[in-house]
């Protein structure tokens, strides 16, 4: 039994509630109880207790759209690397990076995200991977990272044609094999999708072997019109949009996420809504891109299930959701815009995408929900209830105020020092194979 108190515990779930002086109780990897800390105390008196030192207690963050791979691209020169677009940033950077990712780069650029994901109290990650250099084994690779760590994670592999249709079936058949392997796994800690790239680089014949080899209650996991390359292809080669596409292949459905959605129209929107697909906006990720803004407040008028994700560029969800907080405000010229509707994203919205993978509540303090759980030492200078709390989080607190993270009932980070963590160690061997993956890139 452990007990987590002293501090403002924010429940979230339906009827949010703020407790001032709340606690957590947890038993093995759920949530038994929550109420005040002097009750629960009194009542389990024997349990290890952890102080969140008049801090905030709050469930762990969701990313509902990452891109492990990505983690050696910082402070990555790439000789002749001087990009104008957008396809030219996909070919001369990120396809060159997953085309030299041997295994054991992606293993440690998979213990670097996930370490980083604990000091940001990110407890549950939807990695969307690509290693052309070594596809096989790859998501077990990850998974097995995951494991180390103890992070809830839900993997797939990039389905793509760019590299021909040997490598292509190759990834098909990392992403079944690692679907069986995850519907057979009884932690609740790992889950699979069918992973693709995007419609400009998958012909009907890739999107029919996907959806062969995708399980009845499975999901695919989908990059969609995030340029409008993506979207002029489809139209050239099909004569239909990237969603019409998608939907005449059956790849659409309420266990399917689809990132990005930059570059649709109001009947792509419909057709979102009535198969109930799940879309994943990633702020940061489209500016650097320059690839646009996708109309996200009308998703959300229209009922759309829209969460929230980095796309690789962070690990810090509040980070995210402050760009998003003032993105949808410059692009609509309203500043009354997003203020509701991306807290929605990433504290409602995200926990429902996860609910629909993972058996255990997520993104929620209750009886019975995982004990996934975070600190953070923000101290308020104004009055915090329910109602403001979101303003708090905002504009006071980013990733880097987690002082402790709990994940499956394991404490993971307490007090900032990572527990059963070699830090160093992973550090050291990051260094290591990132420089070993950027010299093979500049020798080319």
């Amino acid at each position: 039994m452990l007990l987590v108190g002293d501090g403002k515990l924010i429940t979230r779930g339906e009827n949010n509630q703020l407790i001032e002086d709340g606690c957590v109780a947890l038993e093995d990897t759920l949530i038994k109880e929550i109420g005040d800390t002097t009750a629960l105390r009194k009542k389990y008196k024997d349990a290890e207790f952890i102080s969140a030192k008049g801090g905030i207690i709050m469930p762990g963050f969701i990313n509902a759209h990452n891109h492990i791979y990505s983690a050696f691209a910082r402070g990555l020169s790439i000789k002749g690397h001087n990009p104008k677009n957008f396809l030219e940033i996909l070919d001369g950077l990120w396809w060159t990076i997953d085309r030299h990712l041997l295994l054991e780069n992606t293993h440690w650029s998979a213990m670097a995200t996930y370490l980083d994901c604990i000091k940001n109290g990110c407890t549950t990650v939807f990695d969307h991977h690509a290693s052309y250099g070594g596809i096989k084994g790859s998501l077990f690779t990850i998974a097995d990272a995951a494991k180390k760590l103890g992070v809830r994670t839900s993997l797939c592999y990039e389905v793509s044609d760019r590299d021909g249709e040997d490598k292509m079936k190759e990834a098909v058949a990392e992403n079944s094999e690692f679907i069986k392997f995850a519907m057979s796994d009884d932690t609740d800690m790992i889950k699979g999708m069918m992973g693709m790239h995007a419609s400009f680089t998958l012909s009907d014949k890739t999107l029919a072997h996907c959806r062969e080899h995708t399980p009845e209650g499975i999901g695919v996991h989908i990059h969609v019109a995030e340029g409008m390359d993506d979207v002029y292809d489809s139209l050239k080669k099909y004569g239909k949009r990237v969603i019409q596409r998608l939907y005449d292949q059956d790849l659409l459905g309420q266990y399917s996420v689809t990132g990005h959605c930059i570059h649709v129209n109001g009947l792509e929107l419909d057709i979102i809504k009535a198969t109930d697909t799940m879309v994943v906006h990633n702020p940061e990720s489209n500016m650097g891109n320059a690839v646009g803004i996708p109309p996200c407040m009308e998703m959300m008028k229209r009922g759309i299930l829209l969460g929230l994700g980095t796309d690789g560029y962070t690990n810090d969800m509040l980070e995210s959701e402050k760009v998003a907080n003032v993105i949808h405000k410059h692009v609509l010229c309203d500043p009354g815009a997003a203020w509701g509707e991306v807290p929605q994203m990433l504290f409602v919205n995200n926990a429902k995408i996860a609910n629909r993978s993972f058996n255990t509540k997520l993104g929620v303090l209750e009886e019975g929900a995982a004990a996934d759980i975070i600190i953070t030492d923000y101290d308020p200078l104004t009055p915090m209830n329910a109602d403001n709390c979101d303003g708090h989080i905002l504009f006071g607190m980013s990733g880097r105020s987690v002082i402790t993270t709990i994940i499956n009932g394991v404490v993971k980070m307490k007090d900032r020092k990572l527990v059963g963590i070699d830090s160093e160690h992973i550090m050291a061997k990051c260094r290591e194979q990132a420089s070993d993956m950027a010299k093979r890139i500049n020798s080319r």
